[in-house]
C-alpha cells in the first residue's frame, strides 16, 4: 500500500487538493483495507458495495460522510489504479433538512465580550467581521492586511481559491490595537509555542466554544456559526448576493443562497452590507 499510497499523493497534489482532503481521501483508502482485509486491486464491486452498506447500516456515517468515502474510494480506483469505471452506487437514508439557529448580534457580542485573552477576542472579531472559514483565519499573515484599500487577502482559501474580501474600518482599527502587543513578523494570529507558525484549527474552535459557554449561549453550532451569521446580517443590511458569495468564497451561487431563509424583511437595507464590527458597539477592554 505504500506505492499506492505515494501514487494517490502524487494524483491529489497535480490536481491541486487542499492539505485537508489530503487527509481524508486518505483516511477513505485506508478504512477501506481495514475493513476488507485485502488489497484494494482485488475487491470486487460487491466488496465495495457491501462496505459502503456498513458505513450505513453498522457506522451510522452521515450524509455527507458517506458521499466523501464514496469520492475519495471512486477516485482512488480511477485516477490511480487507472479502472476505467466504478460501479458502486451509494444510498442512503434522504438527509434532514434542518435550519441552522443564527447567532443574534446581541449573542454574538456576549460571546465577544466573554473573551478576556485580547488574541480570542481578536480571533473571533475577524472571524465575524470577515466571515471568515476557520481553514482561513488561521492562516491569515500581516501582508494579508490591506489598510488603504480596506481589504483582507485570502490566501489559497477553499477551492485553492485567492480573494479579496472587505475589511471593515472597525476591524481595522481592532487589529491594531492588538498588534501592538504582538511579536510575530508573519502571521496575525500566532501560534503560542511556536511563533514562527499559524494556530492549529482546533485553537480557534476551542476559543470559541469556551466562550460560548461563559456568555450562557446554548444554541447549535461551532466556531462556523460566526460566518452563517456573518452571511445572513449583511443580507439584511442589503449587501448583493453576488457580492456575498464572493465574499464567502463560493463557488455556486446556490451555496450564498441558502442563507436567504433567515433573512424576513426587506425593509431599510443599506445596499452593499454594512461594518458588522462597528454595528456590535464593543467597548475596548
Amino acid at each position: 500500500m505504500t506505492q499506492l499510497r505515494e501514487q494517490m499523493i502524487d494524483q491529489m497534489t497535480v490536481r491541486g487538493f487542499s492539505p485537508r482532503t489530503h487527509q481524508s481521501y486518505l483516511m477513505a483508502v485506508k478504512d477501506l483495507a481495514r475493513y476488507t482485509h485485502l488489497p484494494p486491486d482485488q475487491l470486487s464491486v460487491d466488496q465495495l458495495q457491501a462496505y459502503f452498506l456498513y458505513l450505513v447500516k453498522e457506522r451510522g456515517l452521515s450524509d455527507a460522510s458517506c458521499r466523501l468515502y464514496l469520492n475519495a474510494i471512486r477516485f482512488f480506483y480511477l485516477q490511480v489504479l487507472k479502472r476505467t469505471t466504478f460501479d458502486v452506487t451509494l444510498q442512503v437514508p434522504k438527509r434532514k433538512q434542518r435550519i441552522p439557529e443564527l447567532l443574534q448580534r446581541t449573542e454574538i457580542q456576549r460571546i465577544i465580550q466573554a473573551c478576556n485573552n485580547l488574541k480570542h477576542r481578536t480571533l473571533l472579531l475577524t472571524c465575524y467581521g470577515c466571515g471568515l472559514r476557520v481553514s482561513e483565519l488561521v492562516k491569515l499573515k500581516l501582508r494579508h492586511i490591506d489598510s488603504e484599500r480596506g481589504l483582507l487577502r485570502i490566501d489559497q482559501g477553499k477551492g485553492a481559491k485567492d480573494r479579496h474580501v472587505i475589511l471593515p474600518p472597525a476591524l481595522l482599527a481592532k487589529l491594531r490595537s492588538y498588534w501592538r502587543t504582538q511579536r510575530s513578523e508573519v502571521w496575525l494570529f500566532p501560534n503560542e509555542q511556536h511563533p514562527d507558525e499559524p494556530l492549529a484549527i482546533c485553537t480557534p474552535q476551542k476559543v470559541f466554544r469556551r466562550a460560548k459557554q461563559q456568555a450562557g449561549i446554548d444554541k447549535v453550532g461551532g466556531i462556523h456559526s460566526l460566518r452563517h451569521a456573518y452571511a445572513t446580517h449583511q443580507l439584511q443590511a442589503g449587501m448583493p448576493v453576488q457580492q456575498l458569495q464572493y465574499q464567502l468564497g463560493h463557488r455556486s451561487v446556490q451555496s450564498t443562497l441558502r442563507y436567504v431563509h433567515w433573512v424576513f424583511s426587506d425593509s431599510q437595507r443599506d445596499q452593499g452590507g454594512t461594518d458588522l464590527i462597528s454595528a456590535l458597539a464593543l467597548s475596548d477592554e
